[in-house]
C-alpha cells in the first residue's frame, strides 16, 4: 500500500512511541499528517510542557510545505536566515526549521505524509519519527545536513 492510510498513521505513532521509550527520553509529541497536511494522528505523552503539540506540528508542517525534511531546513536557517524568516512568514508561522520534522516516502518516492515530533533533543525527535516511519513500511526522509 502506497498511502498513508489511519492505520498506518497509528503504527506510525506507536512505533514512534515505543522508541522514545526504548531511549528513556523525556515526554514527546507527535504528529502525524498526510500528504494535505491533514492531521490523521496525534499522541503527547503524559507530561510535555504546554505547546510541544504545536512545536511538533510547526516541524512537520514546515518540512511538508518546503518538500524537505526539518534537517534541512536547519541548514538553511544557519545559512540563509533570511529565507527561513520568509518562508516562516510564507506558511502562516508554521515552521520550525529544527530536526525532528520527517517526510514519509512510499516505494515510489512519492511525499505522502509527514511525522513531526517535539520533546527530547532535535536529534532524538527525529530518530523516533525515522522509527516510526520504517515500522509502518515507508522510507523516512529527515533532510540533509
Amino acid at each position: 500500500m502506497s498511502e498513508l492510510t489511519l492505520a498506518k498513521a497509528q503504527i506510525i505513532l506507536s512505533a514512534a512511541l515505543e522508541k522514545a521509550g526504548a531511549l528513556s527520553l523525556s515526554p514527546l509529541a507527535i504528529a502525524v499528517l498526510d500528504a494535505r497536511g491533514a492531521l490523521k494522528a496525534y499522541g503527547a505523552q503524559d507530561g510535555t510542557s504546554l505547546k510541544r503539540g504545536e512545536i511538533a506540528l510547526g516541524k512537520a508542517k514546515g518540512a511538508l510545505a518546503l518538500g524537505v525534511g526539518s534537517r534541512s531546513l536547519f541548514r538553511r536557517a544557519k545559512d540563509q536566515p533570511f529565507f527561513i524568516a520568509a518562508a516562516t512568514s510564507a506558511v502562516g508561522g508554521d515552521l520550525v526549521p529544527v530536526p525532528g520534522g520527517v517526510l514519509i516516502r512510499n516505494a515510489a518516492g512519492a511525499i505522502i505524509g509527514v511525522v513531526g515530533v517535539s520533546g527530547d533533543t532535535s536529534d532524538n525527535d527525529e530518530a523516533c519519527a525515522v522509527a516510526g516511519i520504517a515500522a509502518a513500511g515507508f522510507t523516512a526522509d529527515p533532510g540533509q545536513d
